[in-house]
């Protein structure tokens, strides 16, 4: 399984993005797909999540504002991003999984930065 995001870019704050990830491979037993980001120094951390159910996670700080989705293929999501703000700057990352640990992946993440 491969995952590869596409999005990122510099936008101002108030603004907004929308971040693309498609998963490719043997996606039978995908369980869950999620966007994670870390800042410049910090850990990452989980900004939403959503699983085969359509059940969604978020990062108490983004509530409101992001909004994560599947696409029509199967192991495609995108993460909406309106109302941006300066501490939303990061590599976001996006993760694809199982629970029964079959796999673990990784995207190569892509760049936001929020800045006037």
């Amino acid at each position: 399984v491969q995952v590869v995001e596409s999005g990122g870019g510099l936008v101002q704050p108030g603004g907004s993005l929308r971040l693309s990830c498609a998963a490719s491979g043997s996606l039978n037993s995908l369980d869950i797909m999620g966007w994670y980001r870390q800042a410049p120094g910090k850990q990452r951390e989980l900004v939403a999540a959503i699983i085969t159910d359509g059940t969604t996670n978020y990062l108490d700080s983004v509530k409101g504002r992001f909004t994560i989705s599947r696409g029509n293929a199967r192991g495609t999501v995108y993460l909406q991003m309106n109302s941006l703000k300066p501490e939303d700057t990061a590599v976001y990352y996006c993760n694809a999984r199982t629970y029964s640990g079959t796999y673990d992946v990784w995207g190569q993440g892509t760049q936001v930065t929020v800045s006037s």
